[in-house]
């Protein structure tokens, strides 16, 4: 749904692991800015962007939602994956649509919650809405929560013993932990929208 753009820079709010960062600069063949305040987080991904020799082509900064302080008009795509709910819908988008060229696009993945009022929303901040579409529990539980606890119980059985190991995977089984408890919050929704 974005449209084509040639090689664009694109600002990544919320970047944390940097795993959708990474997608975005492989697809895009663009340069890609990944903000996030979690510095353990950025001090991996900056390690694996390293790795696999993409620093010409992704930055990471910490960051805060909340003190974005580029240049109007910076970017050519603004991406939030799960990350708006910080700083709310609307904020997000009456504050990041400055950092836009004319034309630019963001792509916000949201709560499904509220559909109707986010598409007034959207209208209201002064986009044009390119399309949406939702990700149900079952979806999330297909792709996403099924794999991550397969692997979770794999590297149980590998590394019972290894302590560094057992810690890395917790964050993994909170959030596992969160799905069971509470399935039906793990629905959302991908808004597409261009500045008007």
């Amino acid at each position: 749904m974005v449209p084509k753009m040639d090689r664009p820079l694109i600002l990544d709010i919320g970047c944390g692991s940097g795993v959708s960062t990474q997608e975005l600069a492989r697809l895009s063949q663009g340069k890609v800015i990944g903000i996030d305040i979690d510095q353990s987080a950025l001090d991996k991904f900056t390690k694996r962007i390293k790795g696999a020799g993409l620093t010409h082509q992704i930055q990471v900064i910490n960051c805060s939602m909340f003190d974005i302080d580029f240049p109007d008009e910076s970017f050519d795509l603004v991406w939030a994956e799960g990350s708006i709910y910080a700083i709310s819908f609307e904020r997000g988008l009456q504050e990041w649509k400055q950092l836009l060229k004319p034309g630019g696009s963001i792509v916000v993945h949201d709560e499904q919650g509220n559909i109707k009022d986010k598409l007034e929303q959207i209208s209201n901040c002064g986009y044009e809405l390119l399309g949406y579409f939702t990700l149900s529990k079952e979806t999330w539980w297909t792709e996403y929560f099924a794999p991550l606890e397969k692997l979770v119980n794999e590297t149980r059985t590998k590394h019972p013993h290894n302590q560094s190991v057992l810690e890395e995977i917790q964050q993994a089984q909170a959030e596992l932990d969160i799905y069971g408890k509470y399935p039906e919050r793990n629905s959302s929704v991908c808004f597409v929208m261009k500045k008007k």
